[in-house]
């Protein structure tokens, strides 16, 4: 079998999944994506209360762009809603930029995510990537909710004002925060 060789130029698509959880979405996504020439770069997919969500970045040779969001959009017909739009152009980050990794837990209680990132959001942090989740925890068996978020601090940002803004919150929201620079 030989190598597949593809064209110079590609069109970058980010496209977002939603339908009820059942076997072989992934496949049928990929196998619209493959027939069409395209290339899968990067996704994250996940189980979420019966649904089936996911958010994908994928290449396709522009003279087979129209016909592959119509065969993606048709998906719909078997209980995918799929929503692509073309990468936006330009996102480069600035070279002095800094990444933090931020580890929240704590009791649940409504609030938590609006007041960590009006905090994040109000000094200029971009939150690239977030994962939350709830548990239980050991002892009590009260609802514990986590969180992981990989940001972007854009050059100049005083990281020590940040850190103490965070803690201050922490405090108010009884929780314990983590940050961590990359």
């Amino acid at each position: 079998m030989g190598r597949r060789v593809y064209p110079a130029r590609m069109t970058d698509l980010v496209l977002t999944l939603l339908g009820p959880d059942r076997p072989g979405l992934v496949e049928l996504v990929a196998s619209v994506i493959a027939a069409h020439g395209g290339n899968w770069r990067e996704s994250r997919m996940s189980h979420l209360a019966g649904k089936f969500a996911g958010i994908l970045r994928a290449e396709l040779p522009p003279d087979r762009l129209q016909a592959a969001l119509a065969a993606l959009a048709a998906l719909e017909t078997r209980g995918l809603k799929v929503i692509a739009e073309p990468a936006a152009a330009g996102t480069a980050r600035g070279t002095d930029d800094r990444s933090l990794d931020l580890e929240l837990v704590g009791l649940d209680r409504p609030g938590i995510v609006r007041e960590i990132s009006q905090l994040l959001a109000s000094s200029g942090v971009n939150v690239e990537e977030l994962v939350t989740n709830r548990t239980s925890a050991p002892m009590s068996g009260d609802m514990l909710f986590e969180a992981r978020a990989h940001m972007r601090v854009p050059a100049g940002t005083d990281i020590a004002s940040l850190r103490a803004g965070l803690e201050r919150l922490a405090n108010d929201l009884v929780v314990e925060v983590k940050l961590k620079e990359l």
